[in-house]
């Protein structure tokens, strides 16, 4: 379903009000489905790419909206998912993501490249320079100073391995040695997945990196992150290990000397759910005074599991795509609403009227193409195609 269907949504609670508008299409929806790829926006234009659209990307004028998604110059780099992208003086910035190095390739790879974008040119460069960790997953950050903060991150040497252990290990033949290799990998303890835990920041005038800081928490891969004031942002849940996610909200701020972590109220747990599960690739941004979280996907019972011990934590458990909307004001989080269906792994985007909501994957593992906007004004939750 790619949203273009608006219905009203019916929420059995007295609390929740959703409101749907029935008005002609006012978000153009994508031309193609776009999932794990990156996001970001210069000025009143938005773009979206690379994932699942492999080396496209596509811009959306803000201010020109009748003409559609543009496609801009491809993506130079071998296409990439996961890739963590980010702004600085009007240029994009995409840092490794995982893929096949060459198409031939039997096993995809963490890529260690950066490549930047041009907007006024409609040119991309490669930069000479090399991520110092793993940065598939990660989030990258684009500071008041023009740097690049750069937070979480897969081990490059251990994902690396595993794809390759595992790409080269035939199931049906060799079921045994298969599910070993799975096992011990998905049966590690977060912390043994080496995930980045320092937060670095890249400097795209002198392609310099430095350790800025510490992360106080496991690191994270897959976080919703929202601007809340200059240099100050909201991480939203994530990844500490494959398939188990943090229910922890945190806020980082980067205006003082030194980086500063504050844990924030957590996401209430989904009615008829023992624990909140923790959010991976949800959408997020700001909507009047209010900060939304949506959609997002997880597995139910992972967390007890991993709780008592069993550290394979998903393992038996299907993989839920949610469709939950979650508002945080005053310091507190409450369910305002819900999508019109499961949705995760898209792009999102604070814009004037709400949470533009671009793409993602749903319930199929289908990339989707629908462009629709959630506003919550502090009483009824609005989807607006």
């Amino acid at each position: 379903m790619n949203f273009k269907k608006l219905v009203f949504t019916t929420i059995l609670s007295a609390a929740i009000s959703v409101s749907t508008a029935q008005a002609a299409q006012q978000w153009p929806d994508l031309p193609v489905g776009i999932k794990s790829g990156i996001s970001a926006q210069v000025g009143s234009k938005i773009f979206v790419g690379l994932g699942s659209a492999g080396q496209d990307v596509y811009a959306l004028d803000l201010s020109n909206k009748s003409v559609g998604w543009v496609k801009i110059s491809p993506y130079p780099g071998p296409a990439a998912n996961g890739a963590p992208a980010a702004v600085s003086n009007g240029k994009i910035y995409v840092f490794g993501g995982a893929g096949k190095q060459n198409k031939d390739d039997k096993a995809p790879i963490i890529f260690d490249s950066v490549y930047a974008y041009d907007v006024s040119a409609n040119e991309w460069q490669k930069l000479e320079t090399k991520s110092p960790v793993g940065l598939l997953g990660a989030s990258a950050i684009g500071l008041s100073d023009g740097n690049i903060a750069i937070l979480g991150g897969y081990n490059k040497g251990l994902f690396d391995k595993y794809l390759s252990d595992i790409m080269a290990t035939d199931k049906k033949t060799q079921p045994d040695q298969w599910n070993k290799i799975v096992n011990d990998y998905m049966g590690m303890k977060p912390l043994d997945y080496k995930w980045n835990n320092i937060v670095y920041k890249f400097n795209p005038e002198n392609l310099e990196w430095v350790k800025a800081g510490g992360n106080p928490y496991l690191p994270n891969t897959g976080s919703a992150i929202v601007k809340m004031s200059k240099d100050n942002f909201m991480v939203i849940n994530g990844e500490v290990k494959p398939g188990l996610r943090t229910p922890k909200v945190k806020q980082v701020d980067f205006s003082k000397t030194s980086i500063a972590w504050q844990e924030k109220t957590q996401i209430p747990a989904l009615a008829g759910d023992a624990l909140q599960e923790g959010l991976a690739g949800a959408f997020a941004g700001k909507s009047g005074n209010a900060v939304l979280a949506a959609g997002g996907a997880n597995f139910k019972g992972a967390r007890a599991k991993a709780i008592s011990g069993q550290w394979f934590a998903h393992e038996g458990f299907p993989k839920r795509w949610n469709s939950d909307v979650y508002a945080y004001v005053s310091n507190g989080w409450s369910q305002v609403g819900n999508l019109n269906s499961g949705l995760a792994y898209g792009a999102s985007f604070t814009v004037d009227d709400g949470v533009l909501v671009i793409g993602g994957e749903d319930e199929k593992r289908a990339a989707q193409t629908g462009v629709f906007l959630i506003n919550y004004d502090g009483k009824e939750l609005s989807i607006i195609d």
